[in-house]
C-alpha cells in the first residue's frame, strides 16, 4: 500500500459553478446538483433543481458524468457521493468534482472522505472566514492510502452491499412514515377514526373536534427541555465521550461530534425522544441514535405516557411548521419557550389513543431500529 496525492491518481479535480444561481433555474433540462443534494454514498433527488441545455454548454467544465465522485464544499464539508449511471448528462454548483483515474475505484475514494479519518482530513483543510469551505486546492493536495487495485475493488464491493441495505432499510422508514402519517391524517385530521360517525362535532380553540375529545396545551401532556451551552472547544469528531446534538444534526438524526464534558440527567437524549431546533429551520426528529446529549438552541419533547411519542410528533409537526412559516428574524427565525407554551393539540380519549397507540408505536420502533 502507498501513500499518494489526490492529483496524482485522478484525472480531473475541478470545482462546480460558484455564482447566483436563482434566476438560471427551470423547470426541466439538465439536472443541476447542489450541497443538499449530496449524502453519504448516494444522491438525493429531493428537490433537485434544473438548468437550460446552454446554461449547462457554458459550464462544461463543471459537467458530471458517470463515475466521478462529488464532494461537498460547504454545509458538511467532504460528504461524497459517486455519479450513478442513471444519469447521461448533470452539473453543479459548490461541488469538488473529481475523476479518478483507472488506478482509483471512485467507490473507494468515497468511501474514504465519508469515514472518520476522512471527515477529520477535510475539517483540518477548511478556509474562508466567513463560512468554510473545502476548496480544489485542498482536495489535489490530500493524501489518501492507496491499495492494489484489486483490493480497492474489494473494499468498494463490500461496502457498496451494506450501503444497497441500508438503501433498502430507508425505503422501509419512508414507508412506515407514509403510513403513519396517512393514519394519523384519517383520524385525528379528518376525525375518521373507528366510531366517529356516533359522535357529534362540538366547537374548540382549533376547530370542531369530535365530542369527548379536549384541546390542551403541548406542555400539559409532555415535557419540554431545552439544551445546555456546551463549550464547542471541548467538541471533536474522535468519539471521545458522548456524542452532542445540534441543529444541523437533526435532519439526519445523527451526530458525528463528540464532547467529554458531562452533563445533567435532564440533557441526555435517548431514542424515542422528539427533538426540534430552534433556529433557522425548524427541523423534527424522532432521535434513534442512542444515548446523546442535547446541545444549546435544541428542544426535547418526551410524552407524559398517556400519549404515544410518535402520535405526539405526529401532533407537533403541523405547529412547528406554521412557526416555521410566520416568525421572521432580523436574519434568522428563532423558535423560543414563548412560542412553544402556545401550542394546542387536539387530545382523542384515552380509548382512542390506546388504540393509535397500539398501531403507531410498533411502526416507531421499526423505524427506531431501521434508523440503527
Amino acid at each position: 500500500m502507498r501513500r499518494v496525492k489526490l492529483k496524482d491518481v485522478c484525472d480531473r479535480i475541478t470545482v462546480g459553478h460558484v455564482g447566483p444561481m436563482a434566476d438560471k433555474y427551470t423547470a426541466g433540462g439538465v439536472p443541476f446538483l447542489r450541497s443538499q443534494n449530496i449524502t453519504p454514498f448516494r444522491l438525493d433527488l429531493d428537490d433537485i433543481k434544473f438548468v437550460p441545455p446552454d446554461f449547462h454548454e457554458k459550464l462544461r467544465k463543471s459537467a458530471l458524468q458517470p463515475g466521478d465522485v462529488a464532494v461537498v464544499r460547504t454545509g458538511y464539508p467532504g460528504t461524497a457521493c459517486v455519479i450513478p449511471d442513471t444519469f447521461t448528462e448533470l452539473n453543479c454548483a459548490d461541488l469538488v468534482v473529481i475523476t479518478p483515474s483507472k488506478e482509483l475505484n471512485p467507490y473507494y475514494l468515497a468511501a474514504i472522505f465519508n469515514s472518520a479519518w476522512g471527515v477529520a482530513s477535510v475539517a483540518g483543510n477548511l478556509v474562508g472566514v466567513a463560512q468554510q469551505h473545502f476548496n480544489i486546492g485542498a482536495a489535489k493536495e490530500l493524501e489518501i492510502s492507496l491499495p492494489l487495485r484489486s483490493t480497492q475493488d474489494r473494499i468498494a464491493g463490500i461496502l457498496s452491499a451494506y450501503d444497497e441495505l441500508m438503501e433498502n432499510s430507508q425505503r422501509r422508514i419512508r414507508i412506515l412514515e407514509a403510513m403513519a402519517r396517512a393514519l394519523y391524517r384519517e383520524w385525528f385530521v379528518h376525525s375518521r377514526f373507528p366510531g366517529h360517525e356516533k359522535l357529534p362535532r362540538v366547537a374548540s380553540p382549533l376547530g370542531d373536534i369530535p365530542q369527548g375529545w379536549e384541546v390542551c396545551m403541548v406542555k400539559d401532556v409532555a415535557t419540554v427541555t431545552y439544551g445546555f451551552p456546551f463549550q464547542s472547544k471541548k467538541f471533536n469528531t474522535a468519539g471521545i465521550g458522548t456524542p452532542v446534538i445540534r441543529i444541523r444534526d437533526i435532519p439526519d438524526g445523527f451526530s458525528p461530534t463528540f464532547t467529554d464534558e458531562d452533563a445533567e440527567e435532564k440533557y441526555h437524549v435517548r431514542n424515542g425522544d422528539i427533538l426540534v431546533g430552534m433556529d433557522g429551520d425548524f427541523h423534527m426528529c424522532v432521535w434513534s441514535s442512542g444515548h446523546a446529549f442535547q446541545n444549546q438552541r435544541v428542544a426535547r419533547f418526551k410524552s407524559n405516557g398517556k400519549i404515544g411519542n410518535l402520535h405526539l410528533f405526529l401532533a407537533l409537526e403541523k405547529p412547528i411548521r406554521e412557526f416555521n412559516k410566520a416568525i421572521v428574524g432580523t436574519t434568522v427565525a428563532h423558535l423560543g419557550d414563548m412560542h412553544i407554551k402556545t401550542i394546542q393539540i387536539a387530545w382523542p380519549t384515552a380509548k382512542l389513543r390506546a388504540m393509535a397507540s397500539e398501531i403507531l408505536e410498533p411502526m416507531s420502533d421499526q423505524i427506531i431500529a431501521l434508523n440503527r
